[in-house]
């Protein structure tokens, strides 16, 4: 890490709906020498949120359509953490200028295409200059990446080893979150051919396998559960990091689904998801579906405060067998704005093993980075096999945040 940089951190993107919740959260976590810098094109934006910060921060305007500013942008910075997407329109210029100025980059990108393509663009540039670029740093992918090596953790080295995740959650999203899952979404042919790239580019490891199973849509046998496989970039960065990390074993296979209640809602969310791929390639559909959620709104407090989100993993290997479970509060917002800043702060300030180029969470901090998700109120825990294998409810929510204060 680069100590003699004018800022620790730079937030790019604080004038936005989750970059304000990402000031906010900094402005009360970091620790009081942190320096701080908030960045965007619009200054009476950044200087209004600025103002309502109890510290002093630094103001650095940053246009991604120039090159000079997001690279003196970097240079200036030991971490970058950006919350500008769709990030295939608005993401490479930070990644590029990052990758050269040796400075450690963050985002929360659910892209699978903009995760590949800057692999195949930068991770040597990153590996050379020493930066390390860490994707997916909000909900995708931190409960499933950090909870799948905590699955990882509780089951016996050099086993090959095999975890499913069922996700539950409750909460609403934002105008940036729709516009770049919809961007996403019309983009899927381009994904499939720069993810057959990185595939090919990529170095095999003869000895270790590590591979996505897609689940059929059904009943099962894991929670009696209807289940649904979910079209995330989550299983891609948890295999990853097992490529990444030996712990995973020299055979790891790894399936991510939603959990539902009813036939009737895996039917829906099926024919919801499908639908609405479809439209996202039709442009002025595009447009008016992402108009629906205007850029900068997004839910508010009092909703939040009702939103919660559960990982339950179920893991086999070396003749054990393990439950585990990562919940907490909004995933969209509260939390996501938690795990991005946390994310930062342990690059900046934590001690780390020698990482660079594109990393995931799980491999770059791992168990630094859960300590202090855990410390900030987000549960990692062990379940017993055969116990209570029942997802949590709204009530279980609420009890949880007394647990945490």
């Amino acid at each position: 890490m680069t100590t003699d940089r004018q800022f620790d951190i730079t937030l790019f993107g604080a004038t936005g709906f989750t970059g304000a919740l990402v000031a906010d959260y900094l402005d009360v976590h970091a620790p009081a020498h942190a320096k701080i810098a908030l960045a965007g094109r619009n200054r009476a934006k950044l200087d209004d949120v600025a103002a309502r910060m109890s510290r002093e921060v630094g103001i650095i305007d940053v246009d991604v359509t120039s090159p000079l500013s997001v690279a003196a942008m970097a240079e200036a910075s030991s971490v970058v953490l950006t919350t500008v997407g769709p990030y295939i329109l608005y993401g490479e210029p930070v990644v590029k200028a990052c990758a050269e100025a040796g400075s450690d980059y963050l985002d929360l990108t659910g892209e699978a295409e903009f995760v590949d393509l800057m692999y195949l663009k930068y991770n040597d540039l990153a590996v050379t200059s020493g930066a390390r670029l860490v994707h997916a740093c909000g909900f995708d992918s931190i409960p499933h990446d950090l909870g799948a090596q905590f699955t990882v953790e509780q089951l016996p080295e050099a086993s090959a080893l095999s975890i499913r995740a069922y996700v539950t959650m409750n909460g609403t999203f934002s105008g940036g979150t729709a516009a770049s899952a919809l961007e996403a979404m019309s983009r899927l042919g381009e994904a499939k051919k720069v993810h057959a790239r990185r595939v090919a580019a990529e170095a095999k490891n003869s000895n270790r396998h590590a591979r996505i199973v897609v689940a059929r849509p059904g009943k099962s046998p894991d929670t009696g559960h209807w289940a649904v496989p979910m079209p995330t970039v989550d299983p891609q960065i948890v295999v990853d990091s097992a490529r990444r990390l030996e712990r995973y074993g020299p055979d790891f296979s790894y399936s991510h689904s939603l959990n539902t209640r009813t036939l009737l809602g895996t039917t829906s969310t099926v024919a919801g998801i499908g639908l609405i791929a479809g439209l996202a390639r039709i442009a002025p559909v595009r447009k008016w579906l992402s108009n629906r959620v205007p850029p900068g709104t997004g839910p508010s407090p009092e909703k939040r405060a009702q939103s919660h989100f559960a990982v339950r993993f179920y893991g086999d290997g070396g003749g054990q067998s393990v439950v585990t479970e990562v919940r907490g509060g909004d995933p969209g917002y509260g939390e996501t704005a938690k795990m991005i800043s946390e994310s930062a702060l342990c690059l900046a300030f934590d001690e780390l093993p020698p990482t660079s180029g594109q990393q995931t969470t799980a491999s770059a901090m791992g168990a630094v980075l859960r300590a202090r998700l855990e410390a900030q109120g987000i549960i990692f825990r062990l379940k017993g096999v055969g116990s209570d294998d029942s997802f949590p409810s709204r009530d279980d929510h609420k009890v949880s945040q007394r647990e945490r204060g």
